[in-house]
């Protein structure tokens, strides 16, 4: 019987529980970051701006992990409820509601990396590669490096970003210009805050820029070029504040497999099918984020162009 009392769940087990009404980590996590971006922009900015910079670049990038989580269904069952907890757009640049429909569109298990068709993928084309100037070339280059994707990467991905979205929108996508006018609220409701904060707008935009660099540093290679699908997502075994800032989501291909379990349950997931998931990604893990500072901060991981495309 006590071996019964301690048995750690399986994976399917898991991932079937009945979903709890409310996900009070969550919830609470949710509070803290809000807590965390006021004090920051408020009294810590009194105290020391660097502080003030530091600490609400910190919950910006919380806040974007908290937004990943309510695209996922926490934490509560409701979908509106959740949008509504994180309507706020800290990090002003990105529209919840294009997050929400890229990031289900990548997915797509089948799709991840593919140029054309994952939505998150940093590889190109080769045939678009060789066309591309040579200075794009080498911002792109840069940008495959950890150092650069936390430097200029921002503005890279922003660029793209606002490139693409812009095309769709003259295209008459209506969806994409519907998240892009709900956007202007969720701005609004920040700029009239910092405009009776004592951050100044600067500042404000500082704490942006470093905010989403950091979150470049999980983006970096969450995937990479294989035949398999299922070998494509990685397991980063780190178990520090970069992983805590992240929602353990750098147990990539746990949340890939079970998108709908919530952020705290995927340490004990990965713990209690290990062997499991690294058959299935095919051995593709870091031991921590340390490790990854070393191979690759200034050496890129893989090339711009897709290394496997087009496929046969």
């Amino acid at each position: 019987m006590q071996a019964q009392s301690h048995r750690i769940p399986t994976l399917a087990e898991s991932a079937s529980h009945p979903r709890t009404r409310v996900e009070w980590p969550t919830l609470g996590l949710l509070t803290l970051c809000y807590a965390t971006w006021i004090f920051g922009t408020t009294a810590a900015t009194g105290l020391w701006l660097p502080l003030g910079i530091l600490l609400t670049a910190l919950a910006i990038a919380l806040h974007s992990s908290l937004c990943h989580e309510a695209l996922h269904g926490h934490p509560f069952r409701s979908r509106h409820l959740n949008e509504t907890l994180i309507f706020p757009c800290l990090c002003l640049v990105i529209p919840y509601a294009r997050f929400r429909d890229t990031h289900l569109a990548h997915h797509r298990e089948e799709f991840l990396t593919d140029p054309y068709d994952d939505p998150e993928a940093n590889y190109l084309d080769p045939a678009v590669w060789a066309r591309l100037p040579r200075a794009v070339r080498i911002v792109l280059r840069v940008n495959n490096t950890l150092a650069g994707r936390m430097l200029i990467g921002p503005l890279v991905a922003q660029v793209m970003f606002l490139r693409t979205d812009w095309q769709a929108i003259r295209a008459g996508d209506l969806a994409v210009r519907k998240a892009w006018l709900w956007h202007i609220p969720a701005v609004a409701l920040v700029l009239v805050w910092l405009w009776f904060a004592p951050m100044p707008i600067w500042a404000y935009l500082l704490a942006v820029w470093i905010g989403l660099a950091v979150l470049k540093i999980r983006t970096f290679l969450e995937h990479r070029a294989h035949e398999r699908a299922s070998g494509r997502t990685v397991v980063i075994e780190d178990r520090g504040p970069l992983a805590w800032i992240f929602l353990n989501n750098n147990l990539h291909v746990v949340h890939h497999m079970h998108p709908e379990v919530p952020w705290y349950q995927l340490p004990a997931l990965y713990a209690a099918r290990r062997d499991h998931y690294l058959r299935r990604n095919d051995g593709y893990v870091y031991r921590s984020y340390a490790e990854i500072f070393r191979s690759h901060f200034w050496r890129a991981k893989d090339p711009v162009p897709h290394p496997l495309w087009p496929r046969q």
